[in-house]
């Protein structure tokens, strides 16, 4: 956090020195990531991304679409327009944050995007099958994804038994835990343990947490089996 002089935001550990929450997803053919927030230039350039197909958001938050003018060099050097799959409010929020992306007569070099719109339906970015699963985040509905085998869902605190149905069979989940104390918005980290352990899945990452959640090294001695913190740069094989 900025200006924090926390234990947390001070760490040597790298495993606390943490970014706005995303993923990248890769197929044999298809690369794309959930959500563009403020740093997804910097995430592209330290994962040394060359190539990208597709962008999928979870919903229209600052943190999670800010960066999405940086789509531009992809579109650079790939010649195509970036795909973008989105709900109808989350394009809303796109095009008015980014609207001289949409203009009829665009500047030259403006980012060149493509939306699709994306409901409960599953659907296909490029090889890759997604399912959506819809969570809340307080009174706002935000979009969750299933990848076959493997599940992504962030800012959330609620989610209905029909979606959970969506996730059962998982084998790896990646939920968030804001924090260890309550929150309106987001799962702490006790609602995220049961959350994951009602779900029976084999393996849990948390993820979108803050500087108040603790020390990385401290609150993993605390989890337990099959729950673990994601952290900057993991990698996930299933």
């Amino acid at each position: 956090m900025i200006a924090c002089d926390c234990p947390v935001c001070t760490s040597p550990d790298k495993k606390d020195n943490r970014l706005r929450s995303s993923i990248m997803v890769q197929s044999q053919n298809t690369t794309l990531v959930v959500d563009s927030g403020p740093d997804f230039r910097y995430q592209m350039l330290r994962a040394r991304v060359k190539h990208l197909d597709a962008i999928v958001f979870t919903h229209s938050h600052k943190d999670h679409v800010a960066g999405l003018d940086d789509v531009r060099a992809f579109n650079f050097f790939s010649q195509q327009p970036m795909q973008v799959f989105a709900s109808e409010p989350t394009q809303e929020v796109i095009i008015r944050e980014f609207p001289y992306a949409f203009y009829e007569s665009k500047y030259p070099g403006v980012p060149d995007i493509q939306l699709n719109t994306i409901g409960l339906e599953p659907f296909m970015a490029g090889d890759i099958p997604v399912t959506p699963v819809m969570v809340w985040h307080l009174k706002m509905p935000v979009l969750g994804f299933r990848f076959g085998r493997f599940t992504y869902i962030t800012d959330a605190n609620h989610i209905e038994e029909s979606e959970l149905e969506k996730i059962k069979g998982t084998e790896v989940l990646v939920l968030n835990a804001l924090r260890k104390e309550k929150h309106i918005s987001h799962y702490s980290l006790g609602e995220a343990i049961e959350v994951a352990k009602g779900l029976q899945v084999q393996q849990c990452y948390l993820t979108h947490m803050s500087h108040q959640m603790g020390r990385h090294a401290d609150v993993e001695a605390e989890l337990p089996n099959g729950i673990n913190l994601a952290y900057d740069g993991l990698v996930i094989k299933v």
